[in-house]
């Protein structure tokens, strides 16, 4: 299995949280809306015994980058943030990356075509080991922009 196409899963009753690496933008949402279930010093970091389903659910909803996502079991539910559309939403995270919010199609230089069903997010500060998409380098090098 490709670096790129690891997915941890942590499981707690009915919820499993669903962890992909590789789309990770470092935004700390998780770690800083839900403290004690988002641990990132901890092995596993993810402690979903720390809260109720509801707040894990909600703050996986808030993952920017979707690099968090969820089943419930219970409810039958999996998440989806972003309702199709033809509208698509650009957003330059102030000194962080270009976040697309919407599904899309990258043509990679190579000419493989790469389909991201959610959202992207791409590399502004030249730093990242995963271009084109962000890997949370902008922190690291203090980019402004």
């Amino acid at each position: 299995m490709a670096k790129a196409d690891l997915i941890k899963n942590y499981k707690a009753g009915d919820l499993t949280v669903f962890w992909k690496p590789s789309l990770c933008i470092h935004s700390e949402k998780c770690v800083h809306g839900l403290p004690e279930v988002f641990k990132p010093t901890d092995k596993p970091w993810i402690r979903l015994e720390g809260t109720s389903e509801a707040k894990v659910i909600a703050q996986v909803k808030k993952c920017p980058s979707g690099a968090l996502s969820f089943i419930s079991n219970i409810k039958n539910t999996t998440m989806d943030s972003n309702q199709s559309s033809d509208h698509v939403r650009v957003e330059v995270i102030p000194d962080g990356p270009l976040a697309v919010h919407s599904s899309c199609s990258i043509s990679h230089s190579n000419g493989t075509i790469e389909q991201k069903p959610k959202k992207a997010f791409f590399c502004r500060c030249g730093g990242s080991a995963n271009k084109p998409y962000c890997d949370g380098t902008h922190k690291k090098i203090e980019f402004k922009g």
